[in-house]
């Protein structure tokens, strides 16, 4: 039998990554014990992998694909095939930053002021890759960890990793720029990528992992509408499509459905309901196709 090895990230962006594939129909179990967790599916093998060690993995081959951040794939100067990008991190479906960061009450306002200065990381290589850019000559050290313990007594800044910045401000640090915006991306060796069932598995998984992305910033509707009041709710409908209208057996009415994003439904049910839309449903998403 064919099998694809896959890595699936450990750390931060493991529970994350197991719901996704759950909802694209590839249910995997982690057990605490083990590194290579169960996957329903028997054509795909699963090994447990740090995000920062799976472009290496990959490039070597000892994997045939892995979910990574772009951040890590630049830090290692990986050769892989980048087969779809994934927007979702931890708590949330946005990109990830790096950001360089001093401690609230420092001096340094601007990058250039960095000049001379030591700065901490786990993100040496695109670190100094910015900051040649940039013209500024700094010592970049790797942090092995409790980045945001270093400053003020070990660096004079930090480039670390946030969401949303909260914990950056927790630590009475202050934000002076972005290095890097990064997502997570599904990657795959060069060599897998050119055998005809590796690629079409590894698309296909791709495929899913997208679609339960989608599905995951969007619901479903249904309602009964009558015809006379079909034109004034139709208005009102964002939908990716134009909307699904069935006849019911009632010849005045009609069904709707329609996909519409999670964010507007609070707004959107009220505003059908007074347009005349009667009966409304709202479900949850697995996978939306594009």
């Amino acid at each position: 039998m064919n099998i694809l090895k896959l890595g699936i990230p450990k750390g931060s962006l493991e529970q994350a990554t197991i719901e996704l594939f759950r909802k694209a129909g590839v249910n995997i179990v982690v057990s605490s014990r083990s590194y290579t967790p169960y996957c329903d599916d028997p054509e795909v093998s699963v090994r447990l992998i740090r995000a920062q060690e799976m472009p290496r993995y990959v490039e070597m081959g000892k994997l045939d694909a892995g979910l990574t951040g772009k951040d890590w794939i630049l830090e290692c100067g990986a050769k892989i095939k980048e087969v779809e990008d994934l927007v979702y991190a931890k708590s949330g479906f946005t990109p990830v930053r790096w950001v360089i960061a001093v401690p609230v009450n420092s001096s340094i306002k601007t990058v250039r002021e960095l000049n001379g200065k030591k700065i901490a990381t786990e993100l040496v290589n695109v670190v100094e890759k910015y900051l040649r850019k940039k013209g500024v000559s700094a010592d970049v050290e790797f942090s092995w960890g409790a980045t945001e313990a270093k400053v003020p007594d070990l660096a004079d800044a930090i480039v670390e990793l946030t969401e949303t910045g909260s914990s950056l401000a927790a630590n009475n640090l202050r934000i002076v720029d972005t290095v890097l915006e990064s997502t997570t991306r599904f990657i795959a060796n060069l060599r897998a990528w050119e055998n005809p069932w590796k690629r079409k598995k590894i698309e296909n998984l791709a495929m899913l992992l997208k679609g339960a992305l989608i599905a995951g910033e969007k619901v479903g509707l249904k309602m009964n509408v009558s015809r006379k009041n079909l034109k004034n709710v139709l208005k009102i409908l964002p939908a990716m499509r134009n909307p699904t209208v069935s006849p019911l057996a009632e010849e005045d009415w009609v069904a709707l459905e329609v996909i519409v994003d999670e964010k507007k439904v609070r707004e959107i049910i009220p505003a059908l309901k007074r347009a005349g839309a009667e009966g409304i449903i709202e479900y949850p998403l697995n996978k939306v196709i594009p």
